[in-house]
């Protein structure tokens, strides 16, 4: 099967030109096939018949004598035969294979016709005269050795050059219509992908380059079209979530216009006021956050550093959200130095941990190991909180995605942690994964290269 759009178009030049030479061919000799036949015919004709009156007015041996000197024996060769089939030539062939006559074709000629041989139906290539001389009737076949006279030559070459010309022209075109075809669908997809339509289907069976720019075509389409219901979603969430903490700023606010307002009241919603603001200031960093390193324009400060140590560090830093529950560690930290980003890192701990905090109950057991292999350093969070449902586990490192919203007043949060989480693991080339079932406990492995590539 041909795949490589270099060879179909090499393919259909050679055979657009093979083709149109063949049937240009054809039309040429078509059309010029009466001006062949008259051209060698006619010469062909006119010289029979002088020989015929050189036998009728000179003695058989005289014109035997005079016929064998003729030029023009250069450009015809002579046979004349007797009854019994025995025949005298004249001319040199020069290695040209003499035309066949049989003994009917002399027959005839004997009786007074003229005989035209033409096996390929567009000139006569063998002409028989009778021919009278003092000793009888004889039969006389002339053959032309010679080619059609230049100025014909000419004429027939530019003709066929012509046709060719124009029937290779037509083969191009109707086979560029087939290639061109595909590009067509592109373009009219690429028009309403721009126009905001992305249910395109460009039925596109063709394999090599073509198939495969639009099975790329495809997959970019399909990538557009999940980015823009993201964005969709993603506007959704931010109102949602801005939404709510205004409309308690606003509903407080008011609460505060009252005279009567007794000062403990003032002092709660003045609280909540604060409360809510500085949620919306965390909502805020943490979109500018996420935007910065989904965009790639906050470079990694790589430095190599105690991995073990850090989180340590991590776990004391966070020490009254575990403590004031009584809820425990348990480490397993292997001693590893390793080359990344120590402050993005250093987040990605403190969120995760967070989490484990956040949704375990009072008194639980938190897990935290490290394990290393040839290339990878791998750090594995245990809690015995609520735990994922299956459902919920593909969607945890969205933005704005909570696992429990039904609970999502009681453990607070934007929804953002995760999302940062797994960008920063991702710009460090690692790999983060949970797993979880619901009443449990949730697991999150984190994945890393000991030393982080850089670009």
């Amino acid at each position: 099967m041909i795949r490589s759009l270099y060879t179909r178009v090499v393919l259909i030049f050679l055979v657009s030109v093979i083709g149109g030479t063949i049937i240009s061919f054809f039309v040429s000799t078509w059309v010029f096939k009466d001006k062949l036949n008259e051209n060698l015919q006619i010469p062909l004709l006119y010289f029979g018949q002088d020989i015929a009156r050189i036998y009728e007015k000179l003695p058989l041996r005289e014109a035997d004598d005079f016929v064998s000197g003729m030029n023009q024996l250069k450009s015809y060769h002579i046979r004349i035969y007797e009854e019994t089939g025995q025949f005298q030539s004249y001319g040199a062939l020069n290695g040209h294979n003499p035309t066949t006559v049989t003994m009917e074709q002399v027959k005839k000629v004997l009786d007074g016709e003229v005989v035209q041989v033409n096996p390929t139906g567009v000139a006569t290539v063998l002409l028989g005269l009778p021919l009278t001389t003092d000793m009888g009737t004889k039969a006389m076949f002339v053959e032309s050795i010679a080619l059609p006279s230049t100025s014909f030559i000419i004429k027939w070459i530019l003709n066929f050059s012509t046709y060719s010309l124009i029937a290779g022209s037509l083969l191009i075109l109707v086979a560029a219509m087939f290639l061109v075809r595909p590009i067509k669908k592109l373009t009219k997809a690429t028009r309403q992908i721009a126009g905001g339509d992305f249910n395109v289907k460009l039925n596109i069976k063709q394999k090599g380059e073509l198939g495969t720019l639009a099975r790329s075509f495809e997959e970019m389409m399909h990538d557009l079209k999940q980015l823009e219901q993201m964005r969709r979603e993603f506007v959704t969430n931010v109102s949602h979530e801005v939404q709510s903490p205004l409309t308690s700023i606003s509903g407080y606010a008011i609460a505060l216009k009252q005279v009567d307002i007794a000062d403990n009241d003032r002092s709660r919603y003045l609280d909540i006021i604060i409360a809510e603001a500085n949620r919306m200031s965390k909502m805020s960093d943490s979109l500018l956050k996420l935007s910065l390193l989904e965009s790639q324009s906050q470079q990694l400060r790589l430095v190599t550093f105690s991995l073990d140590e850090q989180i340590r560090r991590v776990i004391v830093a966070i020490q009254p959200q575990w403590s004031a529950r009584n809820i425990r560690f348990e480490l397993n930290l292997k001693a590893i130095n390793l080359t990344a980003d120590h402050d993005q890192l250093n987040q990605v701990w403190t969120n995760i941990l967070g989490n484990s905090i956040k949704f375990s109950e009072d008194g639980g057991v938190i897990n935290v190991s490290i394990k290393q292999d040839i290339n990878n350093v791998i750090v594995r969070i245990s809690d015995t909180g609520i735990g994922i449902s299956l459902e919920d586990q593909k969607r945890i490192f969205e933005r704005f995605f909570k696992a429990d919203r039904s609970h999502s007043r009681k453990y607070g949060g934007s929804g953002m942690g995760l999302a940062i989480v797994k960008q920063i693991v991702s710009l460090h080339q690692g790999d983060i994964r949970v797993e979880s079932e619901p009443g449990q406990g949730t697991t999150f492995i984190v994945t890393l290269p000991i030393t982080t590539p850089t670009d």
